[in-house]
C-alpha cells in the first residue's frame, strides 16, 4: 500500500490509544539530574558557559527595561528545543519539534502573553509601534494594516520556521536512505558520504533553529517594554 511521504513523522507507537512518541519530548530532562550528583565534568562546564553566554546576550536584547530573571525563560526554551532537535537525529526517536502541535504550543502562548501584557500596561507604546518613525501621513493607514498583519502572523512564522527546517532535513535523509538498496557499491559509498555530510548539516540546523526561536521570542518581548 502506498503511504504518504510525511507518514514517517506520524506518531505510531501507542498504548490504549495514547501516543507514546510524544514522551521523547521529555528525554532531555534525563540529562538534568546528573548535574546535582556528579562532579562537574567538562560537559557541565561547557554547557554552563553556553548558558552564561546566552544569558548575557538575552539581557542585552531585552535592554534595561527588561524584567529581572526573564532571560531564564528564553534559556529554558532554547534548551528544550535544542534537546528535542538533537534527540530527533537518533534512530527510532520521535522528533516532536517537526510537528506544529508542539511548535505552535510554544509560540502562541508566548505571543499571547506578550500582547496581553503590552496592550494592558503599555497601550500608547504599542500603538506607536504600528506606525514606524518617519512614515508619511498618507501612508499611515496602510502601515498600520501591514504592521498589524505582521504582528498577528508572528507565532505562525516562529512555529512554521522550526517545523519546516526540521522536516526538510529529515525528509532528505529518509529519501536518500531509501534509495540505497537499489544502488551499486560505488554509488552507495558516495551516498554514505552525502548522508554523513547531511547529518552534520542537521546538527548545525538543530542548534541554529533553537537559537533563532529563542532570540526572536526575546526580541518580541523587548518590543512591549
Amino acid at each position: 500500500m502506498m503511504t504518504n511521504l510525511f507518514s514517517v513523522f506520524d506518531p505510531s507507537s501507542s498504548i490504549f490509544n495514547l501516543s507514546l512518541n510524544w514522551m521523547s519530548t521529555l528525554i532531555g530532562l534525563l540529562l538534568i539530574p546528573s548535574a546535582y550528583w556528579l562532579m562537574p565534568s567538562r560537559w557541565h562546564i561547557f554547557w554552563n558557559s553556553i548558558l552564561l553566554t546566552l544569558h548575557k546576550e538575552f539581557k542585552i536584547l531585552l535592554g534595561p527595561t527588561g524584567h529581572p530573571g526573564s532571560t531564564f525563560i528564553f534559556i529554558s526554551l532554547f534548551s528544550m528545543i535544542l534537546f528535542n532537535n538533537f534527540m530527533g537525529l537518533f534512530p527510532y526517536i520521535f522528533t516532536s519539534t517537526s510537528h506544529l502541535t508542539l511548535t505552535l504550543t510554544l509560540s502562541i502562548p508566548l505571543w499571547l502573553c506578550f500582547m496581553m501584557y503590552g496592550w494592558i500596561n503599555n497601550s500608547q507604546h504599542m500603538f506607536a509601534h504600528l506606525v514606524p518613525q518617519g512614515t508619511p501621513s498618507i501612508l499611515m493607514p496602510f502601515m498600520v494594516c501591514i504592521e498589524t498583519i505582521s504582528n498577528i502572523i508572528r507565532p505562525g512564522t516562529l512555529a512554521v520556521r522550526l517545523t519546516a527546517n526540521m522536516i526538510a532535513g529529515h525528509l532528505l535523509l529518509t529519501l536518500l536512505g531509501n534509495t540505497g538498496p537499489s544502488l551499486s557499491m560505488m554509488i552507495i559509498s558516495l551516498l554514505l558520504i552525502s548522508q554523513i555530510a547531511l547529518l552534520i548539516l542537521e546538527l548545525a540546523v538543530a542548534i541554529i533553529q533553537s537559537y533563532v526561536f529563542a532570540v526572536l521570542s526575546t526580541l518580541y518581548s523587548s518590543e512591549i517594554n
